[in-house]
């Protein structure tokens, strides 16, 4: 779109969106506004996938311009797990410029009120879906992930995380009349007490959104687009290694907003060269009262502790568990668990970690399977998911950062293998380090081997725990969460009396359950407008993506009273 649009124009062209948006979250159905499917782009003026690699190459080896203001210099560095360098600058911020700019901007934007901001977002999210194969490219080529996974996850998946940000937002801030409404208190033979009263919601000051390595888009947009709807300015910090695709956010916001008569500084970004950390410095800065995290645990208890001037809310490290107790379908039990496992090459904050199998095996329909044979067979299963190397890589992605190669690595030492990890050639990229999962055997009443499985291991690195019951394995589910904090948590049984065991484990340390997953649903997935990712009950998340409690602290209300 080259010509400015009204706010009200963008109202009246997505407030159906809105309204369908709104009505899901009250019904937790399935629906989503931005197809995921990659051939449905090309069309009505979107980037189909030739175009989008065409857009993507001419980013490279170039500079990122953002004319945003207080820019002091330019850095770049990122590398492509796939093997290549981007070769893209971009403005590193003079933040004594850039902040004073961005807080200039916002009396306008909370003026416009929750439907023109929510509308004025929405129209960020249709431009950023029209270039889906663009930002494909730029989330693959930085997080490591698959190019379908790149579209999907970080195109629509993500799109819709961040719509449904917007529509819990406008919902919060539309509790309270938006119009003046008059206030009477009789007072028996006397004139009554009467005041008008308006209401305004006053957004916190600037956003900080930190950035992660692995899903830059799907991770950051909840906070970008929950912080912009409530009226505050957001300052984008991109992971060194993962700036491209919220760079491009950045920028397609900023046109956005200034052909929509707003100042484009109410969208920034903050680029820093690998190990410069200035997320701690932005932290702390009185302009800034919200921060948004994903990574690791340390970090984010740093961010709790010491910006205090602020609203903070993170997603940590936790170790995500699976329970098998008893299954009706176990080969698709094995199936269903052999695909979350490999999946990005377990590079997700729900990926399952520690699989607690009963010593003396689980019932199946297959019949009863010892603990050995339960192992061996998931071993068998990801050895037969992964087998071709096409359809390993097209699955796996590639290791996104040498940390995850060490890892894996190192893992084998930790107990016995049962599933070796083994390398796959790329047959687009032969620079790319693509690696399959291993499976480790431990024993849950060992001590020694509290630390590995009590204790994140980020990557394609699974666990395989022996326990002596399903007692003791609730009980080891129950204190994993309550200790590490858990994503996810899984479960195999066809007992009524153990579903409810772990059933209630988990309402009570505060963790998010999928039972008996055999099809094509998998644990390490979540739906927007459906399901909670993390609950912000546990150590792993202090917030949930997304409900009213992740969207209600960025805004106050601030009454004015008059005298009617």
């Amino acid at each position: 779109m080259t010509t400015a649009l009204t706010a009200r124009q963008l109202i009246d062209q997505h407030r159906p969106t809105l309204d369908q948006a709104l009505e899901t979250l009250r019904t937790r159905a399935y629906w989503s506004p931005f197809p995921e499917h990659p051939k449905a782009y090309g069309e009505n003026g979107s980037l189909g996938p030739a175009e989008g690699q065409t857009a993507f190459d001419a980013l490279r080896d170039a500079r990122f311009e953002l004319d945003q203001p207080g820019t002091r210099g330019w850095t770049g560095g990122e590398t492509s797990p796939y093997g290549f360098p981007l070769g893209i600058e971009y403005p590193t911020p003079d933040v004594d410029v850039l902040l004073p700019a961005m807080r200039e901007a916002m009396p306008a934007w909370r003026d416009a009120g929750p439907e023109a901001r929510a509308a004025v977002c929405l129209e960020i999210l249709t431009r950023i879906n029209a270039r889906t194969h663009e930002f494909a490219q730029a989330v693959m080529h930085t997080s490591g992930q698959a190019y379908m996974m790149a579209m999907q996850a970080g195109g629509p998946h993500a799109q819709d995380r961040g719509l449904e940000a917007v529509a819990y937002a406008y919902a919060e801030q539309t509790r309270t009349p938006a119009a003046a409404v008059t206030w009477s208190k009789p007072q028996g033979k006397r004139d009554p007490l009467e005041l008008t009263k308006e209401f305004t919601a006053v957004p916190r000051g600037v956003a900080l959104v930190i950035g992660c390595n692995t899903f830059p888009t799907w991770n950051g947009y909840p906070g970008v687009f929950a912080s912009l709807a409530t009226g505050n300015a957001v300052l984008v910090k991109p992971h060194p290694r993962a700036v491209l695709p919220l760079a491009l956010t950045v920028r397609v916001a900023r046109e956005t907003l200034a052909e929509a008569g707003f100042d484009p500084n109410l969208v920034a970004l903050a680029a820093e060269r690998d190990g410069e950390g200035i997320a701690k410095t932005l932290a702390v800065r009185p302009e800034v009262r919200i921060v948004d995290y994903t990574g690791s645990t340390a970090f984010g208890d740093w961010l709790e502790a010491n910006a205090r001037q602020a609203q903070v809310f993170t997603e940590k490290a936790g170790v995500n568990t699976i329970l098998f107790h008893s299954t009706d379908d176990y080969r698709g039990m094995l199936a269903n668990v052999a695909f979350s496992l490999s999946l990005y090459s377990g590079q997700m904050c729900t990926t399952p970690q520690n699989l607690l199998i009963p010593r003396h095996g689980i019932e199946t329909d297959a019949g009863p399977r010892t603990y050995e044979e339960v192992v061996a067979d998931l071993a068998g299963a990801v050895d037969k998911l992964l087998g071709d190397d096409a359809r390993a890589t097209a699955l796996l992605g590639a290791i996104v950062n040498p940390g995850v190669a060490e890892r894996l690595d190192g893992a084998a030492s930790l107990g016995e293998v049962a599933l070796a990890s083994r390398t796959v050639e790329h047959p687009d990229f032969p620079d790319a380090t693509v690696r399959t999962p291993v499976i480790v055997k431990l024993d849950g009443a060992k001590p020694e081997a509290e630390a590995a499985y009590l204790s994140e291991c980020f990557g394609p690195v699974s666990f395989a725990v022996a326990v002596d019951s399903t007692d003791d394995a609730v009980a080891l589910l129950r204190r994993t969460i309550r200790e590490q904090g858990a994503m996810t948590i899984g479960a195999y049984t066809t007992d009524a009396a153990t579903e409810r065991l772990v059933e209630d484990a988990c309402l009570e340390e505060c963790a998010q359950l999928s039972l008996n997953l055999t099809g094509g649903v998998y644990v390490n997935q979540t739906a927007a407008f459906s399901d909670f990712h993390g609950s912000g009950g546990n150590p792993a998340a202090n917030a949930t993506l997304c409900d009213a409690a992740f969207v209600a602290p960025r805004f106050r209300m601030v009454e004015v009273r008059r005298q009617a």
